[in-house]
């Protein structure tokens, strides 16, 4: 009894002492029991800023019940009333937002909006309106978070493997050229599935065409850096005596499946010119190794058409051109938002991509298409939230462009991405806040505005000699290097899985959350073609 009354007159201390301290220092206890979301509510109590919630937020007809009841079952009558297409699908295409995570997906589509003179919340990107979605695991063999190497050879092979290997099984060690030559490590692609069923191929990317996404549809390499022979040479790759070591650019021209696509578009004419050339935008070859490698492309295809910019591709005869090679920049293709002023003859992804399908839309047996908005993930790099959403709505474009062109009863058609990036979008700013300006509802806890858009990592921190971060209200701009919490180089992909959406054939078994190397299968399977189960 005298135990258990020592017990209550503890407790009762600790109670009446946790009464006075919130009494004394004014905490509320519900913010005590959900400490994440306590900036929300003092938001909602702070008088002073009241009008984070004001209702001329709202746009009018939102304000109604009426309004979200009657959206609410038009979305559940079109879902309800939906069907399956299970034919097979003639032609497939494939669309990839490199880096493209979910916060790029959102912000695009609120930019989207603000450029339409919009809150932006409520915009919809072409892809949002397909019909099956899913999320996709996107780590490697030896990785956490992976690279576009080891995601492109599950997307587009249909194996996991390590991080920097291209087309080859996870056995093959980094920068053994003898491993990833052994015929035993290498994996074929989607891309000679297709041509092994007598469809048409093409792939179109903003980047080189030997960077690591469309590589994967065709090269088998230990390191994706081999874009050329002096790359090899750079690295310092190991090779057996007297083993040919081939570099990307020369698989692509002189290897099965490369050089028989139909279609190649993209960037890094470089990588295919010898050094004591100059390309067509001015700048040296890289080859040390005196290959012209598109001479020996023409020798292949003399009746092949070799476009260097945007006219040259739309004077293209597609109905009498076979092969069509396109080469539109030394490197990679400059991002839309800088090539409309300063190279307006470089094709945009929606050119690129409507003279693809024009070219390979002629075979009765169909055709496989990859498409990649590759520079998304170099803006996320260089933590220029600006450029990386910009290029997703070139991307978004592109697909609408792929949609009028073809018809979703015999075109399966798949958007997704390799990896995602550590862009996040941050704070309780109102509706309509400009994605890419400042929170203007928000303050830290020092009293200075932050970005909406942040990044994890990357090489601008914003801080003052005192360790303080900055005002940002004079950084703002179309160019700004947005702000990162972690100091490095560059920004970093991140591991989270990413969206896949699907529509036409056999789109819905694209949903759930899928393995990356089952996407390649799934195509395969909607098609009837490759080595894995038919209709």
């Amino acid at each position: 009894m005298i135990a258990v009354r020592k017990y209550f007159y503890k407790f009762s201390f600790y109670v009446t002492l946790t009464l006075i301290f919130f009494r004394v220092f004014d905490v509320d206890c519900v913010t005590i029991g959900d400490p994440y979301h306590k900036e929300l509510f003092d938001a909602i109590e702070q008088k002073e800023r009241i009008l984070f919630y004001e209702n001329r937020l709202t746009p009018e007809n939102e304000r109604s019940t009426e309004f979200w009841l009657e959206e609410a079952q038009r979305y559940v009558k079109k879902r309800a009333t939906g069907s399956f297409n299970s034919q097979k699908a003639k032609n497939i295409i494939l669309f990839l937002g490199d880096g493209m995570s979910i916060s790029t997906i959102t912000a695009a589509r609120i930019l989207k909006g603000q450029r339409q003179g919009c809150t932006g919340e409520e915009s919809i990107l072409t892809f949002d309106k397909f019909p099956f979605t899913g999320l996709v695991k996107t780590y490697c063999t030896n990785g956490q978070t992976p690279d576009s190497a080891c995601t492109a050879t599950a997307y587009l092979c249909g194996i996991k493997t390590n991080v920097m290997m291209l087309g080859v099984n996870a056995n093959v060690q980094n920068n053994n050229c003898s491993d990833s030559m052994n015929r035993e490590h290498q994996i074929d692609s989607i891309v000679q599935w297709a041509q092994k069923a007598g469809k048409s191929t093409g792939l179109v990317t903003t980047t080189t065409i030997t960077n690591a996404s469309p590589s994967a549809g065709y090269a088998h390499v230990a390191n994706r850096l081999w874009e050329c022979d002096n790359d090899i040479i750079n690295t310092k790759a190991i090779i057996g005596p007297g083993e040919e070591c081939k570099d990307i650019a020369q698989q692509l021209i002189t290897s099965e499946p490369g050089k028989n696509l139909n279609v190649i578009l993209g960037g890094g004419m470089g990588k295919f010119l010898p050094k004591h050339k100059v390309d067509a935008f001015g700048a040296k070859g890289e080859r040390r190794d005196g290959l012209d490698l598109i001479d020996h492309w023409h020798s292949n295809y003399p009746q092949g058409i070799f476009v260097t910019n945007l006219e040259e591709l739309e004077q293209v005869d597609f109905n009498e051109t076979k092969q069509l090679l396109g080469l539109f920049h030394s490197s990679h293709l400059e991002y839309y938002r800088k090539a409309k002023v300063e190279r307006p003859k470089q094709p945009r992804l929606k050119d690129m991509t409507k003279a693809a399908i024009k070219m390979l839309e002629k075979n009765s047996e169909g055709y496989f298409l990859f498409v990649e908005g590759g520079r998304i993930d170099h803006g996320h790099h260089e933590t220029r939230a600006a450029y990386a959403l910009d290029e997703t709505l070139e991307l978004d474009e592109a697909i609408q462009t792929a949609l009028d062109l073809t018809d979703d009863r015999e075109t399966l058609m798949v958007v997704t991405s390799d990896h995602s990036h550590t862009m996040t979008i941050s704070g309780y700013q109102s509706r309509g806040n400009p994605i890419l300006g400042l929170n203007e509802r928000d303050l830290d806890l020092d009293g200075t505005p932050y970005s909406v858009l942040n990044y994890a990592i990357g090489p601008q921190q914003y801080m003052d000699s005192n360790g303080k971060r900055l005002d940002l209200t004079n950084f703002i701009s179309d160019n700004m290097i947005f702000p990162s919490y972690i100091k490095a180089l560059m920004g970093t992909h991140a591991g989270e899985d990413v969206a896949i959406f699907a529509r036409g054939p056999q789109a819905d078994l694209f949903s759930g959350t899928l393995q990356q190397n089952v996407i390649p299968h799934l195509m395969a399977y909607a098609a009837c073609i490759g080595n894995g189960l038919h209709l």
